[in-house]
């Protein structure tokens, strides 16, 4: 089965927003044809034959469609204890369902950073299920006992995580973490992650953890740049950020911790940042009750405190800073809120461009997403209002978002 042809689309009386330049303009229209856009342009739209649907939006918005650079559509629960029950059947459709929840709230492009697979991709890709165009990275990286680590204190089998779908997988030593990046790209996955600290999900490390030497991570590189791909690390302190940095990453996520030397790095390297606010203040708020285990718990305020502080650094410097919610389980409603966190250190432009023109650099797909330059893949959003005065224009969808737009198909 595939999925039908995108039919052809004309939305009139519309005021385009594109977020490279920050501007809103005038009163315009824009045309689709097999799911690209095709034209645009103001004054007289071109008339509508029987073959092209007409959406007059009176007036609103037209942007590109949302990008959120770090999910987790596989983790659909906190319980490790539930989710070990699970088939592969079911997590997968659960999923699948959360994705479906991501592009009705906007976001037209994900990338999954550790558990979303080819045929998740797959479905979507072929309208068996509906959703974002999905950019996944397979199984993260993780050394024994690392972040991806997930084994209780009393289990002893080895190896760990690998056969079941599951956030991350072990490798250990600078030929394992060769042989498992070759694996990954081998099943389709767009970049590779790395666990070099630990984290707030997993019970048994310290956040400023220390996790992979540095020729484990320059193995994991060398293979990325051969596959034309590239490493993205989970990292919180300066102790792991650094040290990637200098091993030639392109990407880190969260950095809640980071110091000056990390800034200068991310700039020198041309690397990215994605910063994940809204995961900690929601755990921080609701994550005992969505049934956050105790020992993560606990570890939410050493990074929850310095996140913003550090974004308003990365931000006031230049970085290159792309959006990211990093919500698990039923945490995932919130994913739209880390515009509300953002946009107390960072002007609306500024965080739409994290979600849009940015995150398509990172992803490689400049021209292709997050524009809405001719070429470019029609992911659209119809909203009342202007974001660029208002960034709660998007966070509030049930009031302001009309139409969601993937491939010239209207959701």
């Amino acid at each position: 089965m595939t999925a039908p042809s995108p039919a052809r689309l004309l939305i009139t009386n519309a005021h385009l927003l594109e977020p490279e330049s920050g501007e809103l303009g005038g009163v315009s229209w824009l045309e689709v044809a097999d799911g690209r856009i095709a034209a645009t342009g103001t004054g007289r739209a071109p008339a509508a034959s029987e073959q092209v649907r007409h959406i007059d939006v009176a007036g609103a918005t037209v942007l590109p469609g949302l990008v959120d650079a770090h999910v987790h559509i596989l983790l659909t629960s906190f319980d490790p204890k539930e989710a070990a029950s699970w088939t592969a059947g079911y997590a997968t459709v659960r999923a699948l369902r959360e994705a479906e929840r991501m592009l009705r709230r906007g976001f037209t492009t994900v990338r999954d950073v550790g558990g979303a697979d080819h045929g998740m991709a797959q479905a979507i890709d072929e309208g068996l299920a509906v959703g974002p165009r999905l950019v996944f990275g397979g199984k993260a990286l993780s050394q024994t006992g690392g972040h991806g680590d997930i084994r209780p204190l009393g289990d002893d089998a080895m190896p760990c995580c690998q056969s079941r779908p599951s956030f991350a997988r072990i490798a250990d030593g600078v030929e394992a973490v060769r042989a498992a990046a070759r694996d990954e790209f081998r099943k389709g996955a767009a970049h590779l992650k790395m666990l070099i600290s630990g984290g707030v999900a997993s019970p048994h490390d310290e956040v400023s953890a220390v996790q992979y030497t540095d020729e484990e991570i320059r193995a994991a590189v060398t293979e990325a740049e051969h596959h034309n791909r590239y490493v993205t690390v989970h990292a919180y302190h300066p102790r792991g950020v650094n040290r990637a940095l200098r091993a030639g990453v392109r990407c880190v996520e969260h950095g809640n911790l980071i110091d000056d030397e990390t800034i200068r790095l991310l700039i020198e390297n041309d690397a990215f940042l994605v910063p994940t606010l809204v995961t900690y203040d929601q755990m921080a708020r609701f994550g005992k009750r969505a049934g956050m285990p105790e020992a993560s718990y606990k570890k939410v305020a050493d990074v929850h405190k310095a996140a913003l502080s550090s974004l308003e650094r990365a931000h006031n410097a230049g970085v290159n800073l792309v959006y990211g919610s990093d919500l698990l389980g039923p945490l995932q409603i919130t994913q739209l809120e880390e515009f509300t966190l953002r946009a107390e250190v960072q002007p609306p432009a500024d965080i739409l461009r994290a979600a849009t023109s940015t995150a398509a650099r990172l992803l490689r797909m400049e021209g292709q997403i997050g524009t809405l330059a001719v070429g470019a893949h029609a992911d659209l959003l119809v909203v009342d209002g202007n974001p660029l005065e208002d960034i709660s224009v998007l966070t509030r969808p049930e009031l302001n978002l009309r139409h969601v737009v993937k491939a010239g198909q209207v959701i």
